[in-house]
């Protein structure tokens, strides 16, 4: 059988997509990061992925509602479908994903968030935490759907907040977790180990997805 092929989206220096590439190399992972898309031009993620051979694609992306934004929706669900993409991994993408995006691949695209959801969705989320005094913050890997970090959880880690944490020590931190988890769920995804019951994620052969 053929690896599974990912699509991966950033918006930024792409940390994530670095830890997944190195997976998919060293064989932790059962797959291939076959396109690498962000719609920042600039991206450091798409230097990344050209260093290793991945296509990298921008598209800008307007203003999420306009017909714009659903033309470039358009266009980047026929980009991974060219590139016979199986799993979309969203690593960084601070943008909304749109319709045609989520009918193409749907209970096919996973999103990384540097929180515990369905607490703290949204972004800038490591210095909101500290805002509220939280004594555990985390990470969480869900399937994206319609609803901004609401969709079904698959596996969560969990980070302990020192006295001292800074919104960028913290995010540090997570961040290590972030690299762990997402590979993890990928992997199972390619040995097609999950499976959506409404809501939640069962996982064959493992009895707890939490990382302590």
């Amino acid at each position: 059988m053929s690896k599974l092929r990912l699509g991966v989206f950033a918006s930024g220096g792409g940390t994530n997509l670095q830890a997944i590439i190195g997976g998919c190399e060293r064989g932790d992972i059962a797959a291939d990061v076959a396109v690498a898309f962000s719609d920042k031009p600039e991206a450091g993620a798409l230097d990344r992925a050209r260093r290793h051979g991945i296509a990298a694609v921008h598209v800008p992306v307007p203003k999420t509602g306009t017909d714009g934004w659903l033309e470039a929706d358009r266009q980047i669900t026929a980009v991974l479908q060219e590139h016979e993409v199986g799993l979309v991994c969203l690593a960084g993408y601070m943008r909304k994903i749109g319709p045609a995006l989520l009918e193409a691949f749907r209970g096919r695209i996973m999103n990384i968030h540097p929180a515990l959801l369905p607490a703290f969705p949204g972004v800038h989320v490591q210095a909101l935490q500290l805002e509220y005094g939280v004594k555990v913050a985390g990470c969480t890997v869900h399937f994206a759907d319609e609803e901004f970090d609401r969709g079904p959880i698959i596996i969560q880690a969990a980070v302990p907040v020192r006295e001292d944490d800074t919104a960028e020590s913290l995010a540090a931190r997570i961040l290590e977790k972030e690299h762990i988890i997402y590979a993890r769920a990928i992997q199972w995804f390619a040995q097609g180990r999950l499976r959506l019951e409404g809501r939640i994620v069962r996982i064959e052969g493992v009895t707890s997805a939490a990382i302590l």
